[in-house]
């Protein structure tokens, strides 16, 4: 059973998913912080600081002055805000990761294409345009 372990463990696979693993982990703080610290305060700056996440909704009709106080009563609440806080930072998040492959991608593909090779300069005839002359001059 331990060899069995060990196999499995030196597969490549389960390497490459690991390393896969902890570099999407750094990527996510690497993407957070983006969001967090530069697009969210810029997003703020257009909109006037509009907070969306202190919306809610008590299904128990009792009237709260905020989110965390309705929670903290044990109140059944739909957090409407947060949900769209959610899904608007979902939004940008994706737009800057596309954003980050994109760029990705484009340094990649540049770093793939040969370099243009400038075209052959022809000197002088060629050894078959030579061949071609004493043929034709032995034919004569």
């Amino acid at each position: 059973m331990i060899q069995e372990f060990k196999d499995f463990i030196a597969k490549g696979n389960v390497m490459d998913m690991a390393v896969g693993i902890i570099i999407g982990a750094a990527f996510t703080a690497i993407v957070k912080s983006l969001v967090g610290d530069i697009f969210n305060p810029i997003i703020a700056l257009f909109t006037g600081g509009i907070d969306f996440s202190g919306w809610f909704y008590a299904l128990d009709g009792g009237d709260y002055a905020s989110l965390a106080a309705a929670q903290e009563a044990g109140a059944p609440v739909f957090a409407i805000g947060s949900f769209l806080m959610a899904v608007i930072n979902f939004f940008i998040i994706a737009f800057v990761v596309f954003m980050l492959v994109k760029t990705v991608n484009r340094i990649k593909s540049a770093a793939e294409k040969p370099d243009e090779v400038a075209p052959e300069v022809k000197t002088g005839p060629s050894e078959l345009d030579i061949l071609i002359e004493i043929r034709d001059a032995l034919k004569k």
